[in-house]
């Protein structure tokens, strides 16, 4: 029941690769006395000039490279690394990196990442592609793309420009998701939940939406075979592989109900519960989203249907009594309206009458009394003896 409407969701993004390269000046020849050698070595000097410049130079060691052209992103070659060898996205690379501010190391590392799965700061996530293999680097990194205007208590402050250096170990590309087992799988899925939950709660909902998506393709039971003799040890593994995978999809609906992404939130929140109907967390949040696209009868059923497994459940009371007088509100609104339609907007005896009403009404009464003595006494003139 576990597999049952469990779409996965995947979103690629591309990468850009910047590349600089400058050209260096040849120096001038010197002038002779003897015409027919001078013009003899300028012609030469005109050819080594025009093989130079056809050559182009390699990225100097010495120079910084302004990576985003804004001054956030600085990048200078320490130590030059094989040519030819720089990673792709999503390439596994393993990477060491300390990071300073103010000469005093505040980061420091020896991971193996997906390069552009955001498992490390922004900063080092766009530098790598523009490394070789066993190079070595300083990166200024801009608070933008490092911590931001947050920080990290309690060694970062807010809006912190640091500087890191950083060596390209090794790189390969990612194996395909069917020869991973499935604990590989769940390793790997629940390290990116982790990040996901880690942009989250420094509210940079779209890096964790990124995070979520990428944990849901490997927290998938698609391409595994089992054996008779481990049959019941791969289905509990398979159970436990869904399970994480149902959470991931009830943190992706929270990260898309922060960025109003109502739509896709509504569909996060389904795919949890195909599989768990009772699930909370996903009912709480379905009631949220349909009241969000203005269907308030839905989601007080959501909310009420939560509060009857959960009684205690606070958030889902507020939202339930918050609903509730919106309710109530459009309900008043909507008979007023009808009422304004159909013209009977304030009551009769509150009306004001004016003399000319008055007069049209006794007239009216006058007329049709008049109208009945007549019928009368005409009755009684015709009537046959």
């Amino acid at each position: 029941k576990l597999k049952e409407g469990l779409n996965m969701d995947v979103v690629e993004k591309s990468s850009e690769q910047i590349s600089n390269s400058d050209i260096d000046k040849s120096e001038s020849a010197n002038s002779l006395p003897n015409i027919s050698s001078e013009l003899s070595e300028n012609s030469n000097n005109q050819q080594e000039k025009s093989i130079e410049n056809s050559e182009p130079e390699p990225e100097k060691e010495d120079e910084w490279l302004d990576i985003l052209g804004s001054g956030q992103l600085l990048k200078k070659t320490i130590k030059t690394g094989k040519p030819d060898t720089r990673p792709q996205r999503l390439d596994i690379c393993t990477i060491k990196y300390v990071g300073k501010l103010d000469d005093k190391i505040v980061d420091e590392g020896e991971v193996a990442i997906n390069i552009g799965d955001a498992e490390v700061i922004q900063g080092l996530d766009f530098v790598l592609p523009l490394m070789d293999l066993e190079e070595e680097a300083e990166v200024i990194v801009g608070p933008r793309f490092a911590f931001g205007s947050e920080g990290r208590q309690p060694d970062i402050p807010p809006d912190a420009t640091l500087l890191y250096s950083v060596t390209l170990l090794s790189s390969e590309p990612e194996p395909p998701l069917e020869t991973l087992t499935l604990h590989q799988r769940k390793e790997i899925g629940n390290r990116k939940k982790e990040r996901g939950n880690y942009w989250y709660s420094r509210k940079n909902h779209t890096l964790a939406i990124q995070c979520y998506r990428r944990a849901l393709e490997f927290l998938d039971d698609h391409g595994v075979l089992s054996s008779e003799e481990n049959k019941d040890e791969t289905e509990e593994e398979i159970h436990s592989l869904l399970e994480d995978r149902i959470k991931v999809y009830n943190n992706l609906a929270a990260a898309q109900m922060k960025i109003k992404a109502f739509d896709s939130a509504l569909q996060s929140v389904d795919n949890v519960l195909r599989c768990q109907p009772n699930n909370v967390k996903a009912l709480f949040r379905k009631g949220k989203v349909l009241a969000e696209k203005g269907e308030t009868d839905e989601g007080i059923s959501m909310l009420k249907k939560t509060l009857i497994l959960d009684p205690d459940n606070v958030q889902a009371k507020n939202e339930l009594n918050l609903l509730l007088a919106k309710q109530k509100k459009d309900t008043a609104q909507q008979r007023k309206l009808y009422k304004k339609m159909l013209g009977t907007n304030k009551p009769a005896e509150n009306r004001p009458l004016s003399p000319t009403r008055d007069v049209r009404r006794w007239g009216m009464v006058v007329g049709c009394v008049g109208a009945i003595f007549s019928m009368i006494v005409a009755y009684k003139w015709y009537k046959p003896v």
